[in-house]
């Protein structure tokens, strides 16, 4: 399995207990915290691929800490631990950004067919966040170069085939990538010759 986790809770013997369950079934406790700030650092130093937070912990709560993790992408996915079933605490944990909820007290039955749930919806989302990026970068580049195609275009009179076609020869002239060649177009740093 090799899934990493980072295991908060500020109490000891519940923590020792959900670190136990998980190791045993093959998951790897790479870290554990007492409080919320620990387990934004542990979660820092790790990047697990889950991190399971009490909802009440010293210095920072499970629902902050959850926040903070998910949107620096410090762990691909988490679950939040209550005493509270109510669904105003599962609203607020899943605005926090928590894909899995427990409610204690804890069963190992319980917990981790959850953990599966999560690890598996937590990769799922990650690589979707991933594939947005990807194609939010090539969204860049692409708009990067139309904008240096439209600068040799009103600049020299080039047809549209025609200035990406010199600004595609400066690139393999000058050995590097085209979005570079298109930047250096648009901020006046390149020569070019009609």
């Amino acid at each position: 399995m090799g899934y990493k986790i980072v295991v908060a809770d500020d109490e000891p013997i519940i923590r020792m207990d959900i670190c136990e369950m998980l190791k045993l079934a093959g998951y790897d406790v790479v870290g554990q915290a007492s409080n919320g700030l620990e387990v934004i650092e542990k979660c820092k130093l790790y990047k697990p691929d889950l991190a399971i937070l009490d909802i009440k912990m010293p210095n920072l709560d499970g629902l902050k800490a959850t926040k903070i993790i998910m949107e620096e992408n410090l762990s691909s996915a988490v679950i939040i631990l209550s005493a509270y079933s109510g669904e105003e605490f599962i609203e607020r944990a899943k605005e926090a950004g928590a894909i899995g909820y427990v409610v204690k007290p804890i069963t190992e039955m319980g917990l981790l067919a959850e953990v599966g749930v999560t690890i598996t919806r937590g990769i799922e989302i990650r690589k979707m966040k991933e594939e947005i990026q990807k194609v939010k970068e090539e969204m860049e580049k692409r708009k990067l170069l139309e904008r240096a195609k439209g600068v040799l275009m009103s600049k020299y009179n080039y047809s549209e085939n025609d200035a990406y076609s010199k600004i595609r020869k400066l690139s393999m002239d000058k050995r590097c990538p085209i979005q570079e060649i298109a930047e250096k177009i648009l901020n006046g740093n390149i020569m070019v010759h009609k």
